[in-house]
């Protein structure tokens, strides 16, 4: 099915000088397994850049506004840039109808497909870059990431689960928790992991991301709720 990246357009806000720059962004490296000749490569090398790219609007914009210590304003910008939160502003924006994915793939859900759609952001962020300027990228980022800065603070989004759990643990039971990797799957470019959380012997929660730090913030978020500290 040929898919109208202009729809895309209007959803992100941003008209592109090369539509193919766009096109390549949402390109799964799954997807050139079975079509070959689409005449475009996969997103990944877009996606290193929109990395770097919001990663530098974010902190520029912290920087300015918030006179934070850095510890407190290193806490902001990654409940900003993480992957679920980029993934969440994917699906608001519809780039779901977009992705161009192997058909099996295509029917990937839960922590697969959040990897792939915050991908895919930093993909579309790197599109923008290269296609126009930094500031339609800051732009961009401004309205569909940096809007989200006031539920971060308002839902501590930005709190550090593992030291939280961790601290606990010691003032309550006198233990340090301990993170094992109990699972771990995917190619390398977009591995997940699976963690548990020990006090001595209890596993108390377990924990999926797309890393291992990823997964023992998770695993901790949980512990801290299944103890209800």
């Amino acid at each position: 099915m040929v898919k109208d990246f202009s729809l895309l357009e209007k959803k992100l806000g941003v008209k592109f000088n090369n539509q193919d720059l766009l096109r390549q962004a949402l390109v799964h490296r799954s997807y050139l397994n079975e079509n070959p000749d689409c005449g475009l490569e996969h997103n990944e090398r877009m996606e290193f850049l929109g990395d770097a790219v919001l990663e530098l609007v974010t902190t520029e914009y912290l920087f300015k506004n918030y006179p934070n210590p850095e510890g407190e304003l290193t806490g902001y910008r990654s409940a900003l840039v993480n992957s679920h939160m980029l993934s969440e502003i994917a699906v608001e924006l519809g780039i779901n109808d977009f992705l161009l994915l192997s058909r099996g793939e295509a029917r990937d859900t839960g922590k697969a497909r959040e990897c792939i759609l915050a991908n895919a952001m930093e993909a579309i962020i790197g599109a923008m870059y290269l296609d126009a300027e930094y500031k339609v990228s800051a732009d961009f980022i401004t309205r569909h990431v940096l809007k989200e800065l006031p539920r971060v603070l308002e839902d501590k989004l930005y709190v550090d689960a593992k030291s939280a759990f961790q601290e606990q643990a010691q003032d309550r039971v006198g233990v340090t928790p301990v993170y094992e990797v109990l699972k771990e799957w995917g190619p390398d470019h977009a591995k997940q992991f699976e963690i548990g959380v020990f006090l001595d012997k209890e596993m108390v929660a377990t924990g999926q991301g797309l890393s291992k730090q990823e997964a023992q913030q998770e695993a901790a978020r949980r512990a801290l709720e299944v103890k209800k500290w």
